[in-house]
């Protein structure tokens, strides 16, 4: 997998390069332009400090999640993401794919082995990932489509967790407590413009990559996954407790 990932990576810089895949982020928050101290200050630590964590985030894939306990509420996520180890990637969340993306989320993936070691609450909190690859939703753009489908039949078995932090669609500041977001299971529960107008930015076709990945195996669901599906949902919510000094 690893080996794969860093191919994909590869090839994925240079067709990045040729292409022009790009999506602005969803809202201007308010503040102050950077004064010129700020800028140099910037351009300093970018000289200097290290970014070994990002700079292992070698994975984009982009695709869609709908609030748990509200599927309405749709939006687009641009994952950027490390291999951990053969069974566990961990990805950062923007609104777009620019230099101007807000950073709103954060997901876990683990293999459908590790997937099978958790306990039934905390099923609760993850989705497969089997309808995101079939159907095409789920993207690595920017890397060969022959490559991408080696990948996608390594995806299709793993299940995700997913937080966001920050609505961009609502709200130009991260207010409030973390949302839990889920994945798309079937036909008919997307919002079709969404798949249209990223299409459209990106130069692709979700239905093309759909055909193209008929042939990969469709998995079996680990029970507890896909909670949502039975009618309820877990969300958090604050909650006031007494301040332990010692």
């Amino acid at each position: 997998m690893k080996k794969l990932l860093a191919l994909s990576a590869g090839l994925g810089l240079w067709m990045w390069r040729k292409q022009t895949q790009t999506t602005r982020s969803q809202v201007a928050p308010p503040g102050g332009q950077k004064q010129m101290e700020t800028r140099m200050l910037e351009a300093g630590a970018a000289l200097l400090q290290s970014k070994s964590p990002l700079s292992a985030m070698n994975l984009y894939l982009d695709g869609f999640h709908f609030f748990a306990d509200d599927m309405k509420r749709q939006m687009e996520a641009h994952h950027y993401c490390t291999q951990v180890n053969e069974d566990v990637i961990q990805c950062v969340i923007f609104d777009g794919n620019k230099k101007d993306a807000r950073l709103i989320g954060v997901e876990y993936i683990l293999s459908e082995r590790l997937f099978k070691t958790l306990p039934d609450d905390e099923r609760k909190l993850w989705h497969s990932h089997h309808y995101e690859v079939k159907s095409g939703t789920l993207v690595a753009a920017g890397i060969p489509e022959n490559i991408e489908r080696q990948l996608m039949h390594k995806v299709i078995s793993t299940y995700g967790k997913t937080w966001h932090t920050w609505d961009t669609h609502k709200d130009p500041l991260p207010r409030g407590i973390p949302s839990l977001m889920m994945g798309f299971t079937e036909d008919g529960q997307m919002q079709p413009e969404l798949v249209r107008e990223r299409d459209r930015r990106f130069g692709i076709s979700t239905a093309e990559r759909r055909r193209l990945r008929s042939h990969i195996p469709m998995p079996e669901l680990v029970p507890g996954a896909n909670w949502w599906q039975g009618g309820r949902t877990v969300q958090i919510g604050l909650e006031e407790k007494d301040f332990k000094k010692d």
